[in-house]
Order: structure tokens, then C-alpha cells, then sequence
């Protein structure tokens, strides 16, 4: 049995302490190590690695290796949280949101603790860094926090329920997979029973790989789903272009990006000159979008409504439906002890 690498103690990533002294700390099984970057190595300690004392966002335990790629959860933190607010013993469900359930202001309802309310959107708005399958109902939950309701509490301890029930749900990202970029963009529309205005969500794949998600609530108020949708598109392109730049920096080139949406309305919207006079209304901001498709950098297709992966973050979906989305944005459940076994199975 080999002995553990050395380890060096850091206060920042380019820290090399003298090698020689003796209070080196000993590596544990929760420490988290990196090698030394490409061009910042110690030619006279080519070995050591560093240990990092906190990990970004303190997601210092969630990435784990497992056979074929990496497996993020933050179950860790999902059991300190359900402890914390008292729902650990409470029974799960098997969706986030009760479905076609519209939470509004409920002015006549019975006040509750702000303060807790707050503190439990809080929590649960960390865990959507690895959970996009909670994005949508802990935003919605989050517009209400001024004022909460028991209705509020209610809806927002089901979502804690979910949180029980699929503790070891995390994001698996598998190696050797196809470097391309995709995206969704959908829109539930005048999904806000206050305001009347729709919801935007998007998700964007490198290959299999969901690596980016938002569920936003729109800034306006559109009289028309066709409106919605081309809003949503626009905000997702904006995306697009942002991760292109960045994947530029690592010699990744992108043109003809796929922009899957499931309203052909819309679609026709930003690709006939002839309409343009019927979206004047709409902010100029968003039709930026036009100009993409036209340098070929972004091109519109039209996916079945069954197969739009955004749609889980518009809104409120039936138990099967909502099932049906998660594997396809890659999200699995495992257990350590199920990632050890695979790995045992493939080192043997």
C-alpha cells in the first residue's frame, strides 16, 4: 500500500512554505487537495500537492469522483439544514410542488415568522448550486418573503419534504462526453398571480452535461405567450454568449449554437423581418437576439413541449413529468456507500 502524497499548508494558491519544517499537517479523508497549476510549479518540490483549507462557496465536500466522470451533491449540508429547521423526521414527497399549485400574496392569510421564513429561502437558495430540480419552487417560495403566510410555510416546507426524500440527488457529470454547447429556453406565461408577469427558464449543456440553469421572473408584463417565449429565448441567448467567450479562453469555438424552443411563434418571431413591427412594445433589449441568428452564431429549433428540459423551471409539473425531466438533466441519486462500491467494481 503506497503512502499519502505529502501535502502542503496553503493561505492562497501560489503560498509555498519551507518544505523542511516539520508542522506539515497530516492529510485527512475530508481535506480537499489540488496539484500545483501549470506554470506555478516548485522545481525543487515537484511532488507535494496543496490542501485546501476551504473549497469556493464551501462546496468543499460535493464534488466526488466516481467511475466515468464526477458526481456533485451537497447532501452533507441538505442534513444540517432539514435538522436545523426540525424537518429531518418528516415524511418526504416525491415532488418539490404540489402540481398547478399558483402561490399568490394571500393578503387574509395568518402571518408567520419573517425572520425563519427568510432563513429557510435562504438555505434552501444554496442548495440550488447543485439541485436545478429546486430552482424554480424555492424562487417562487422567495417572492413572498416580505410578508409570509402559513400558506407560504406550508409550500415552502414541502419543498424541504423533497429535500428529504432525495438527499443524495446531485448533478453527475460524466467523463469523455462530446464538447458541444445547447441550450433550452421556455416560458410559463403570467405564471406571477400578483404581478401577472411570466417566468423564464433556461439550461445550458456542454454535451450531456447541464452546467448552467436560471428561473427568473420577467421584467414586464406580455400579453402573449409568443411574447413570453421570445423574451426567454432572448435571455438564454445572452447566456450562450457569455459561456462562448469563456470557452474561447480555453480554445473552444462556437458558431451555430443550438437554441432548442417549443413555440414556433416565437421562433418565427426573431427569424421574419415581416412580424418585427408587431413586438414595437417589446424592450430593444431583447432583440439583440436577431442579430445572433443573423452572424450565425446562435440558430432556433423547435422541440416538442414533452421534450423541453427547461420547462422544469417555469413551473409546477406532474409527479410523472417531473420524473421524466431529471435523468435527462442528468441528476442521480447515490449514496458514498454506492459511488465506493462502483468504484471498487471498476478498479477490480
Amino acid at each position: 500500500m503506497s503512502e499519502p502524497m505529502p501535502t502542503i499548508p496553503t493561505q492562497s494558491p501560489f503560498t509555498y512554505p519551507n518544505p523542511n519544517t516539520s508542522d506539515s499537517p497530516s492529510f485527512t479523508q475530508d481535506d480537499t487537495s489540488d496539484t500545483q497549476p501549470e506554470g506555478f510549479e516548485d522545481p525543487d518540490n515537484p511532488t507535494p500537492v496543496y490542501r485546501l483549507k476551504k473549497a469556493l462557496y464551501g462546496l468543499k465536500q460535493a464534488p466526488r469522483a466516481c467511475p466515468g466522470g464526477i458526481f456533485i451533491n451537497q447532501a452533507k449540508y441538505a442534513l444540517e439544514t432539514l435538522k436545523k429547521y426540525g424537518m429531518d423526521l418528516s415524511d418526504p414527497v416525491d415532488t418539490p410542488m404540489v402540481d398547478r399549485l399558483k402561490l399568490d400574496e394571500d393578503l387574509l392569510g395568518i402571518p408567520v415568522d419573517q425572520t425563519r421564513f427568510r432563513g429557510m429561502v435562504g438555505s434552501l437558495m444554496y442548495l440550488t448550486a447543485s439541485r436545478p430540480d429546486l430552482v424554480f419552487d424555492v424562487c417562487m417560495c422567495a417572492r413572498y418573503q416580505a410578508k409570509p403566510t402559513k400558506k407560504h410555510l406550508k409550500a415552502i416546507k414541502r419543498v424541504f419534504r423533497y429535500l428529504k426524500g432525495t438527499i443524495n440527488m446531485g448533478l453527475c457529470y460524466p467523463k469523455d462526453n462530446p464538447i458541444s454547447l445547447t441550450a433550452y429556453a421556455d416560458a410559463d406565461h403570467v405564471g406571477c398571480q400578483d404581478s401577472r408577469r411570466s417566468t423564464s427558464g433556461s439550461a445550458q449543456f456542454l454535451g450531456d452535461r447541464l452546467v448552467s440553469w436560471s428561473s427568473k421572473k420577467q421584467r414586464s408584463t406580455v400579453i402573449s405567450i409568443t411574447k413570453a417565449e421570445y423574451i426567454s429565448m432572448s435571455g438564454c441567448c445572452a447566456q450562450i454568449l457569455w459561456m462562448r467567450s469563456q470557452l474561447k479562453d480555453y480554445g473552444f469555438k462556437f458558431n451555430k449554437i443550438p437554441l432548442y424552443c417549443d413555440n414556433k411563434s416565437a421562433i418565427a418571431l426573431c427569424c421574419n423581418n415581416v412580424q418585427h413591427s408587431r413586438s414595437k412594445h417589446i424592450d430593444i433589449r431583447h432583440h439583440f437576439i436577431q442579430e445572433q441568428m443573423e452572424i450565425r452564431v446562435v440558430e432556433l429549433y423547435f422541440v416538442e413541449t414533452n421534450y423541453q428540459l427547461a420547462d422544469i423551471l417555469t413551473k409546477e409539473l406532474p409527479r410523472e413529468r417531473f420524473k421524466f425531466l431529471l435523468p435527462r438533466l442528468e441528476m442521480k441519486s447515490m449514496t458514498l456507500e454506492t459511488l465506493k462500491c462502483l468504484q471498487e467494481g471498476e478498479d477490480e
